[in-house]
């Protein structure tokens, strides 16, 4: 199952990156990072409807900064089955020296052959002073994840994650939340 999860994943990342070409400017990000103060666990809110992510009710990310200044990367999610399904990661800057935009690639057998083709944009967009709350999508508006420290948070976090996102350009309507499936 988690085999099927990774190669689908790919797959989706292989289309992202192969991509959507808009004429859209690309949306705003949170500027310089720490990623030592962001690494830790982080719950994820709500996301975008997308495909590797279709049986998933309560999914998390582990981020844990590397000698190297790469992040490792750890998302799992319990499904409705009350199954953990796990991927393993890596993610790197896109430029050297920017920490708001970087490259993510997951590892499976499929991103071992195409290492530059299985990876997929992880732009922090907004991330609020404290480390506490942020918004993460792609530059294509694709995919988008509103993510906390802690799995519930006020009405007030969420709904300025929410505006966050429209003022970014991304579609939250159909934003699936915490416990719902897709």
């Amino acid at each position: 199952m988690v085999m099927r999860m990774l190669a689908a994943l790919s797959c989706v990342l292989l289309l992202g990156c192969a991509g959507a070409t808009s004429s859209e400017a690309p949306p705003t990000t949170a500027g310089q990072v720490d990623l030592e103060r962001y690494q830790g666990t982080w719950y994820e809110l709500a996301r975008l409807p997308m495909f590797f992510q279709r049986n998933c009710l309560e999914s998390e990310a582990n981020y844990r900064l590397q000698d190297d200044a790469s992040v490792a990367v750890i998302n799992r999610c319990r499904t409705a089955g009350g199954d953990w399904q796990q991927a393993v990661g890596q993610a790197v800057a896109q430029e050297p020296g920017r920490t708001d935009r970087l490259w993510v690639r997951f590892d499976n057998w499929f991103s071992r052959l195409f290492p530059q083709l299985t990876r997929g944009h992880y732009w922090i967009l907004f991330l609020d002073d404290d480390y506490q709350s942020v918004l993460v999508g792609s530059p294509d508006r694709e995919y988008l994840w509103l993510m906390a420290r802690t799995p519930q948070v006020s009405a007030q976090v969420r709904d300025r994650l929410l505006q966050e996102a429209q003022a970014r350009g991304y579609h939250t309507e159909s934003l699936v939340w915490r416990g719902e499936q897709q």
